[in-house]
């Protein structure tokens, strides 16, 4: 068996199934980064993926979407990505059209739950020249730009029960951050 870049970091279950090609492969996707991501796993799997692959925020100066680079590269003709929200694939426009563009290469297609549109059809067109023209407006600099974890997610997480290492590490901030904002809350 020839292994593909990154195979190796799929579960020996699902390895099998793309070995194989047993029909249509659909692949959730969640960005493990508020405490929505629970449900979000939970109604992925309901809509029936046969694997949930979750990316946990990466540490600075790490690869931003490293499990969901893998999914690219490994997604086959005729496999769906389905994700919640369309801000799970990229924070701007351009990453958003690249994605899209990995996935049309790859034969496979997309499907945004919460949304309820897919890349196939009258609806990708539309999705498409949307993303387009978002894209054409933003400054070149929007996609590398990293923002702070603001107070409201560092709060709903502490509410959930995290403490702020874990919340730190979720959600890709210096534990650091997160004690400044909570004493600033407090205060």
């Amino acid at each position: 068996m020839t292994q593909r870049r990154g195979f190796a970091t799929f579960p020996p279950v699902i390895a099998k199934l793309i070995e194989r090609r047993v029909g249509m492969l659909r692949i959730g996707y969640v960005r493990l980064r508020d405490a929505r991501s629970a449900e979000d796993t939970a109604a992925l799997k309901a809509l029936g993926c046969h694997v949930v692959r979750a990316e946990e925020p990466a540490a600075p100066g790490g690869e931003e979407s490293a499990v969901l680079m893998s999914i690219l590269d490994f997604i086959g003709e005729g496999d769906q990505l389905v994700v919640m929200r369309l801000n799970h694939l990229a924070s701007s426009g351009r990453g958003l059209l690249d994605s899209l563009d990995r996935l049309e290469t790859r034969g496979a297609s997309l499907f945004v739950a919460e949304a309820e549109i897919g890349s196939q059809g009258e609806g990708g067109r539309a999705l498409r020249a949307a993303l387009e023209a978002v894209a054409a407006g933003e400054p070149p600099w929007i996609g590398r730009r990293r923002r702070g974890a603001p107070a409201d997610d560092i709060r709903a997480l502490q509410a959930a029960g995290l403490g702020p290492v874990e919340i730190a590490r979720r959600l890709g901030v210096s534990r650091m951050t997160v004690w400044r904002k909570l004493k600033a809350v407090q205060a």
